[in-house]
C-alpha cells in the first residue's frame, strides 16, 4: 500500500486545528483501501495553544507526527521542513487555516495516479477581500513577465508532490525560498487540479502586507534578473541623455560665448531626480548582494525544538 503524508504548516491556529483535523481524517478514511495516510504538522514558533493540541492529537493518534520549530522563521521555511520530513510516495501540501479544503487531496491524488508527478491547486474562484485579489493579480502578472521560468498563476503551495520531486527539492538550499518556483523550475511532469479557495474558517492571517511582499520579493528576486538589467537600460537612457545636454551646452557656448545657460532650478531638480534613481539602483543591487551574503553564510534554515513521530511506543 502506498503512503502519503500531509505536510501541514501551523502558526497560531488553535481555532483551526480540530476541524482540521477531523476534515483530514475523514479523507484519510476514503482512502484506507488504497492509500496509508500521515499527518506532519510543524509548528512555526506559534504563540497560542497551537503546538499542545497538536501534541494531543499526537498521543491519540499514531498517523499525526509533530515537530516544532525553535523560533518562527516564516512559512516557507516550515514547509521545507515538513517536506525535509516527511517520508511518503506523495506529499500533499496545504496550509492549516481551511482555505485549501482537504478534500480537494482526492482531485490532487488522481491526477499523481494518471501519471502527474506534481498536481498543484489552481484557484478558480477565492473568496478574499478587493485588495488581496488585486495585488495577488499584479505579483502574477508582474511575476510571468520578468521570470525566467513559468510559474503558474493563481496557485499556492496547495499541491501534491511524487517522492521524486520531493527527493530533487531536497537539494535546493537557498535561505530566501519561494517553493512554488523552485518546483516549477524542477520540473517534470506538472498538472493543474482547478478548486474554489474557501475563506479563511478562523483566526487571523499568517501572510500580513509586510510578508506577502517579501515573498513576492523573494519570487521576483530569487527567479528574475531582469532588475539588474533594467537599471543597466536605465542608466545607458540617463547617459545618453547627459551626454546630448552636454553637447548642447557646448555648441551653445560656441555659438554665442555670451549667452549664458539659465534655468538652475531644473538643473538643481535634475540633480535631485539623478540622486534618487542612483540611490533605488543601489538599493536593487544591495537587494541582490544582501542575498549573496545570506547564502554563503550557509546556515541552517531551522532547528527542532520538538521532534514527535512514528509509532508511539
Amino acid at each position: 500500500m502506498k503512503t502519503i503524508a500531509f505536510v501541514l504548516p501551523i502558526y497560531n491556529e488553535q481555532d483551526n486545528i480540530p476541524v482540521l483535523y477531523e476534515r483530514l481524517t475523514a479523507v484519510a478514511a476514503s482512502l484506507a483501501d488504497r492509500f496509508a495516510c500521515e499527518f506532519v504538522f510543524v509548528d512555526d514558533g506559534s504563540r497560542d495553544r497551537s503546538l499542545p493540541l497538536l501534541r494531543a492529537l499526537r498521543e491519540n493518534d499514531d498517523r499525526v507526527s509533530v515537530y516544532a520549530l525553535a523560533r518562527n522563521k516564516g512559512h516557507q521555511v516550515a514547509v521545507t521542513a515538513g517536506l525535509d520530513v516527511a517520508d511518503a510516495d506523495a506529499v500533499i501540501v496545504m496550509d492549516s487555516d481551511l482555505q485549501d479544503p482537504p478534500e480537494v487531496a482526492h482531485a490532487l491524488i488522481e491526477a499523481w495516479e494518471n501519471g502527474a508527478d506534481v498536481a498543484y491547486a489552481k484557484r478558480r474562484t477565492r473568496n478574499d477581500g478587493f485588495f488581496k485579489r488585486t495585488s495577488a493579480g499584479v505579483f502574477y502578472w508582474v511575476l510571468s513577465k520578468m521570470a525566467r521560468i513559468e510559474i503558474p498563476r493563481d496557485t499556492g503551495d496547495f499541491r501534491l508532490l511524487d517522492h521524486r520531486v520531493v527527493e530533487e527539492l531536497r537539494r535546493y538550499p537557498e535561505r530566501n525560498r519561494f517553493l512554488r518556483g523552485m518546483v516549477a523550475e524542477i520540473g517534470f511532469s506538472q498538472q493543474a487540479v482547478e478548486f474554489d479557495r474557501d475563506a479563511r474558517h478562523a483566526g487571523k492571517t499568517g501572510y500580513p502586507l509586510s510578508k506577502m511582499v517579501k515573498l513576492a520579493a523573494d519570487g521576483i528576486i530569487g527567479f528574475s534578473s531582469f532588475p539588474l538589467r533594467l537599471i543597466s537600460g536605465i542608466g545607458l537612457v540617463l547617459a545618453v541623455i547627459a551626454g546630448v545636454w552636454t553637447v548642447y551646452l557646448a555648441v551653445s557656448r560656441w555659438v554665442d560665448p555670451s549667452s549664458s545657460v539659465e534655468g538652475w532650478t531644473f538643473l538643481a531638480a535634475g540633480m535631485f531626480l539623478l540622486g534618487g534613481i542612483q540611490m533605488l539602483m543601489l538599493g536593487v543591487l544591495g537587494n541582490y548582494i544582501g542575498r549573496i551574503y545570506e547564502e554563503v553564510q550557509a546556515r541552517p534554515l531551522y532547528a527542532f525544538s520538538v521532534a514527535e513521530h512514528g509509532p508511539r511506543r
